[in-house]
């Protein structure tokens, strides 16, 4: 089993709360790691509701389900009954012993109303992502503590043809894909990993018409990724109704295949767009929907600049989930159009701004954004960092660096041992 980064605090989950909630996309990997951990670091019963009579079980009497169950358990794909949800509850309401339940979900179930407050208080909740880099690499990234650090080294990154980049961005991080050598054979696996997704797991969580329109709709998402979220252009765009549009995108968000980055803001009135942007949550099925090949990128080298952009987003959002500093993630654009691709906010509130650029040269001009955010937040603005193709770490005065892409999975980082 590839190590997965969120294994620590997954098991500090179990030691002290009664239900742990793991979720994420299908086939990023959690019931691999949830039967790990049950036969390995925490002994514990697993029953996978995509079992018929496991699912008829847990459906027909739920209170019962849970009483006759012997614990610690893992219950898998729990999304698909959420009767279980109150029978936990009132299950841990007369016992609190840590690490009663680790729960596994291919949805959001925070997102739908009548689940997110059934075990407040009761239940912690990590999300898995497709693999990171450096959980392909073996190694532990420490890109984020790393630029929000006192001074930042130049060190010496390991090179990366523009090749192995384009390699890495059309193949993503679903584990399954990884063994896959061929673009034919990882798109195969997309066609089929979304076809799986709309005619499963929507009908599970929602009663809705037109599923043939959804993965248009995901294509025309892609299509934006990494851009502002404008509604109105998109339900014009689709000839979609907003409200139908707001729901379907919503569905998608629950089922973890976009997600949006809200834009940050402080007490500067309204110099600030307050639009999110819209990012897929992986560059391979990104890649798939938008009929991206290594030839096509060769061809048309301006069509990787929001793959990247999508792709960094995502291993900082990652990296983010173990980081010492438990950032969260920002976008920035004043109303004249001064913008900062990714902002970093550290819970003292400060904040380091990341720029992307496809190029493999990097000027002063691509600090534009960076020292406009400088200069608007002060004392606050710790670090600018643009992260280039190129393969050199360039000081741009104090407070300003350029860096390799791949310092994403190597500035840092520390090797895994087995």
């Amino acid at each position: 089993m590839i190590q997965r980064h969120i294994v620590p605090s997954l098991l500090d989950a179990l030691a002290d709360t009664p239900v742990v909630l793991l979720h994420g996309a299908r086939q990023t990997g959690k019931s691999t790691l949830a039967q790990w951990i049950a036969e390995e670091k925490h002994p514990a019963r697993y029953l996978t509701l995509d079992d018929a009579a496991v699912l008829a079980a847990a459906r027909g009497d739920p209170a019962g389900f849970i009483s006759g169950l012997s614990e610690p358990v893992v219950l898998d794909e729990v999304q698909r009954a959420p009767e279980l949800f109150m029978a936990i509850k009132a299950s841990v309401d007369r016992n609190r012993k840590p690490g009663r339940f680790l729960l596994t979900g291919s949805a959001n179930v925070m997102l739908l109303p009548r689940l997110s407050d059934s075990l407040a208080g009761r239940m912690e909740v990590l999300k898995l992502w497709p693999l990171s880099c450096g959980e392909y690499e073996g190694v532990r990234e420490g890109f984020i503590d790393a630029v929000f650090s006192p001074s930042l080294a130049h060190e010496s990154i390991i090179r990366e043809s523009r090749a192995g980049l384009i390699k890495r961005l059309l193949r993503g991080g679903y584990p399954t894909v990884q063994g896959r050598l061929s673009e034919e054979r990882q798109k195969a696996w997309f066609g089929a990993y979304i076809t799986t997704i709309l005619q499963r797991d929507v009908r599970d969580l929602a009663n809705i018409d037109g599923l043939t329109a959804l993965p248009r709709l995901l294509s025309l998402l892609a299509a934006r990724a990494a851009t502002l979220l404008n509604l109105s252009e998109l339900s014009r765009s689709f000839a979609m109704p907003l409200t139908t549009l707001k729901r379907y995108i919503a569905l998608l968000e629950t089922i973890f295949l976009i997600q949006t980055m809200p834009p940050w803001s402080s007490n500067l009135g309204k110099q600030l767009i307050k639009t999110p942007r819209l990012v897929l949550s992986d560059t391979g099925l990104m890649s798939y929907l938008l009929g991206l090949s290594a030839s096509r990128l060769d061809e048309q080298p301006n069509v990787i600049g929001p793959l990247l952009e999508n792709f960094v987003i995502m291993e900082l959002q990652k990296q983010a989930n173990w980081s010492r500093r438990q950032p969260r993630l920002f976008h920035f654009r004043t109303q004249t159009g001064q913008e900062v691709d990714i902002i970093l906010e550290d819970p003292a509130g400060r904040l380091v701004g990341v720029e992307v650029k496809a190029a493999t040269t990097v000027s002063g001009q691509d600090f534009k954004g960076l020292r406009a955010l400088a200069g608007l937040v002060g004392r606050r603005f710790h670090r600018g960092v643009v992260l280039y193709t190129g393969t050199e770490s360039i000081p741009f005065g104090q407070q300003l660096h350029a860096l390799p892409v791949n310092s994403l999975w190597h500035l840092g980082a520390k090797k895994l041992t087995s």
